[in-house]
């Protein structure tokens, strides 16, 4: 089965990342969720992640892949059926942050790029640069911002092509609930002439042992200019198992 395939493909990955992390210094985390429904309603959905951050003595590089599929069984008026995909989302980044004399202020620069067969851009990509502080540093809170220019590349549903400058503000807040459970909020503006997307995520994690996690997440995309048969907004609510080496 080709979800089952792309499963294992995430896990191996992960595993090559693993074989290096303690003499790199990566610390890495592979998450998975899946969910099959059987009856009146058929169908099946994947997400999955991988995140990675190399911290070195001038610059902390972070990596992050994340997939989502959706196939959905149809009925046809013959009476029988076939699988049509529904869903289809990859997305891949890549950070790099200097060190800055302070603690907890860089500059950073960030690439990335998104691929969604059925989203309102089909493509899109950000490049940014900019500078990153931590605005509240408490024992079990902490709030980081980013800001900077950056250029932004899509491809609409429709075909058409929009690229310009644009402004990118970020902002992270963490809270470490207790030793087993956080909560974790990001934010994402990029504000430009054509579009302005943005992207939050909040989720909390719980520890069911030493690596093992369970993650619960909700995650809301905007669009501010789309196709006229497609929704600004697009929402994902996901229950993951998350794995930390």
């Amino acid at each position: 089965m080709k979800y089952s395939m792309t499963a294992v493909a995430m896990v191996l990955l992960a595993a090559g990342f693993q074989s290096q992390a303690d003499e790199l210094g990566w610390t890495s985390s592979a998450e998975l969720g899946a969910i099959t429904t059987t009856g009146n309603t058929e169908g099946t959905s994947i997400t999955g992640r991988l995140n990675s951050l190399q911290r070195l003595e001038r610059f902390d590089n972070e990596y992050l892949f994340s997939a989502f599929f959706k196939e959905d069984k149809k009925r046809l008026e013959d009476g029988s059926s076939v699988r049509e995909r529904t869903a289809e989302r990859f997305s891949l980044s890549v950070k790099s942050a200097y060190k800055l004399e302070t603690e907890h202020d860089t500059l950073f620069g960030l690439a990335r790029h998104t691929d969604d067969k059925f989203g309102a851009y089909r493509k899109y990509s950000t490049l940014a640069v900019g500078y990153g502080t931590r605005l509240l540093d408490l024992t079990d809170h902490s709030l980081n911002i980013e800001l900077g220019p950056g250029y932004s590349w899509g491809k609409t549903a429709e075909g058409e092509t929009e690229k310009g400058m644009l402004a990118r503000a970020g902002a992270t807040y963490r809270w470490q609930i207790s030793e087993s459970a956080k909560f974790r909020q990001d934010l994402v503006v990029e504000y430009g002439e054509d579009n302005t997307r943005t992207t939050a995520e909040t989720s909390l994690t719980a520890r069911i042992n030493g690596r093992m996690q369970m993650k619960a997440a909700f995650t809301v995309q905007n669009d501010s200019d789309v196709p006229v048969d497609k929704k600004r907004t697009d929402t994902q609510t996901s229950l993951t198992l998350v794995y930390s080496f």
